[in-house]
């Protein structure tokens, strides 16, 4: 049983190149798009939606896990806590830091 194999042609303006692009110096990595944070940053805004997290579902939900192993202690305090932070607070605090810096601007 042999394999098919097709090719598909490229459009003519994708492959062409111009003097000017191949005078171009080329960069090691792509230029990170504008308005982007930078690692550090999105470290720093991840850090202080954890430990904001944290710090409040413990002070309500650890009460009600004291007693629980502490796997399953853990397996709760981070169910409640991941999500909170992926899909609410990062987002928001990105939002918040692009209205500041458009606000500086």
């Amino acid at each position: 049983m042999g394999l098919l194999m097709t090719t598909v042609a490229r459009p003519a303006a994708a492959s062409a190149t111009t003097s000017a692009d191949r005078n171009q110096p080329r960069s090691a990595a792509p230029a990170q798009p504008a308005g982007l944070p930078s690692v550090h940053m999105r470290a720093l805004l991840t850090w202080i939606a954890v430990f904001s997290a944290l710090t409040v579902v413990q002070l309500v939900v650890g009460p009600y896990v004291k007693g629980f192993p502490m796997l399953l202690r853990t397996l709760v305090i981070t169910g409640i806590v991941v999500p909170a932070v992926v899909y609410t607070l990062v987002p928001n605090l990105l939002k918040v830091r692009a209205a500041v810096l458009r606000r500086r601007h």
